[in-house]
């Protein structure tokens, strides 16, 4: 397994050896890096942090809603009817189960923002990183990844790609 995974890897760098052996100009980029630390990255954490705080409003509005109906049922349910009682459950358990379903929800959305948002913003990285690559004379920039061993610190342009990006988000 080990000789499979080791053959798989030099396979793998062959063609990136050759780009190297060519003089070719080789860069790497740190996307998670630029995504965190661009304008639009901190842009989009505050959006979804903004809705995450109107969740978490709802939220702790819907517990004290919960509270109240469970402090109720356990305060009267000695001295309530049996189909007083029984209603009184069952409108505690309507509310549990909307509860459960509204944090359901909840977290959907702010997933399902938070990729929207993070999609966009890497489709955005990707371009600036080409049209950086195409005027520097890059024959390949390469996304930094933990599947790298080695690279030198030369060949990393994060920073000239994060400037470059933020730079061309303030122009539109």
């Amino acid at each position: 397994m080990r000789r499979l995974i080791v053959a798989l890897f030099m396979m793998a760098a062959l063609p990136v050896a050759a780009l190297a052996a060519d003089g070719a100009k080789i860069g790497s980029v740190d996307v998670q890096k630029v995504l965190l630390m661009s304008d639009a990255g901190k842009d989009a954490k505050e959006q979804l942090s903004q809705r995450a705080a109107m969740y978490e409003g709802a939220k702790n509005s819907k517990e004290e809603e919960l509270k109240k109906l469970k402090g109720e049922l356990e305060k009267q349910g000695s001295i309530l009817s049996d189909s007083a009682r029984s209603a009184k459950e069952r409108d505690y358990q309507q509310q549990l189960k909307e509860y459960q379903r509204f944090l359901k929800d909840a977290q959907e959305d702010l997933q399902s923002k938070n990729d929207e948002y993070t999609g966009k913003i890497v489709d955005e990285i990707v371009k600036v990183t080409q049209n950086y690559g195409r005027q520097n004379g890059y024959t390949a920039i390469f996304v930094k990844s933990e599947q790298m061993v080695y690279l030198d610190e030369k060949a990393d342009v994060t920073e000239q790609i994060l400037k470059a990006f933020n730079a061309s988000r303030a122009k539109k």
